[in-house]
């Protein structure tokens, strides 16, 4: 992950918080190769949300941006620079002037960029936005990332969340003046694109409705039959007691054969533990390294975007998937990220633009 210089100290910390919301944090792609120390990778929840925002503003793929949750930020800039948002729709305005998700926009020294709060939402319903700002938010990286650990208290800005009056530093931005001020420009979303449309034909479609595709775990076939076949065609509604660590979900109650112990073994994100209650938890980046609860499937990663992004009190659909199919799955993604990069370039992104319109590029 490479290093984002740092900014002559006469221009620190211009990036102000005004109103941090529910949960607003630093965060970048994640802190892995510790694991061994029981230390758990976090990063921002959609890798793939933050990434594209990033490239819309000139950075690295591995820059800090901010993780915002809900809706309810407030954010003042006091120098020119350039942001994008993407994931959710938040009704973000900078200013009086509307930003929409994927739109690379260039800001003015003492502009606000504010997102409505969750009662201000549109149709589409969602729980998480990703901030990026050109040059990163340069807090100083803490084993090997600038990613908030907001339950062993590291990393990020002084390892918490945002809070009122805090000051961010911006890292120094790979683009020129010129390119910073080119007009307003945005890529199209990964549902436009075609993730996402992997609702089974004929299916309920609903906004409140999210389909993961699931690999069986290691202990699926400790479970009944009957609660094997409920896990795949039961909704599974998300609980308010979701956070960073877990989506706790609510549904039928899923059992085992027998209710042996189990010794505790290595979990990653994704994994869907059951603990004695019977009802699931998805595990999502700051979530523990080990864990005893049996493990009936896990979430692929190529979905791991939309998980980030279902509501709370949204409903999950499981389906059932071999390596080959989340195989598939991931390099789709990756074309997608590729196409990302594709449109910039041939729209000369790297180059100041003639035109003063704003354009979505195709």
């Amino acid at each position: 992950m490479s290093a984002v210089p740092r900014r002559d100290a006469s221009t620190t910390d211009p990036l102000i918080v005004v109103k941090p919301g529910l949960l607003c944090s630093v965060q970048d792609l994640g802190r892995y190769g510790q694991r061994s120390l029981g230390i758990c990778p976090g990063g921002a929840l959609d890798t793939m949300a933050l990434t594209v925002a990033n490239r819309l503003v000139g950075n690295s793929d591995g820059s800090a941006g901010l993780e915002i949750t809900l809706g309810g930020c407030e954010l003042r800039f006091e120098i020119d620079t350039r942001i994008a948002l993407a994931g959710d729709d938040f009704g973000a305005r900078l200013d009086d002037r509307m930003l929409l998700p994927q739109w690379s926009v260039p800001v003015r020294a003492g502009q606000t960029l504010r997102l409505g709060g969750a009662n201000q939402r549109k149709a589409k319903v969602g729980l998480r936005s990703w901030l990026a700002v050109a040059g990163g938010i340069d807090v100083a990286p803490v084993l090997g990332s600038r990613s908030t650990d907001l339950k062993a208290g590291f990393g990020g800005h002084r390892g918490r969340a945002l809070r009122k009056g805090d000051r961010l530093p911006l890292g120094e931005p790979s683009l020129s003046p010129s390119q910073l001020r080119q007009p307003a420009f945005g890529v199209r979303s990964p549902c436009w694109w075609g993730l996402g449309n992997d609702m089974p034909k004929g299916a309920e479609d609903t906004h409140q409705l999210t389909w993961l595709r699931v690999l069986p775990g290691p202990e699926y076939e400790q479970f009944m039959a009957a609660s094997k076949a409920q896990f795949w065609s039961e909704p599974w509604r998300i609980t308010p007691r979701s956070n960073r660590m877990g989506s706790r979900l609510s549904g039928p109650e899923l059992k085992r054969r027998r209710n042996v112990d189990l010794l505790s073994a290595a979990v990653v994100p994704g994994v869907i533990q059951v603990p004695p209650s019977g009802q699931p938890i998805i595990l999502l980046g700051d979530a523990q390294t080990t864990g005893g609860y049996p493990k009936i499937g896990a979430v692929i990663q190529a979905d791991f975007w939309k998980l980030a992004q279902a509501p709370l009190h949204g409903v999950l659909r499981f389906i059932e998937v071999d390596a080959a199919g989340a195989r598939a799955a991931r390099e789709l993604q990756q074309r997608y990220l590729a196409w990302v990069s594709e449109a910039l370039a041939a729209a000369k992104w790297a180059q100041p633009t003639k035109t003063r319109t704003a354009r979505k590029i195709p």
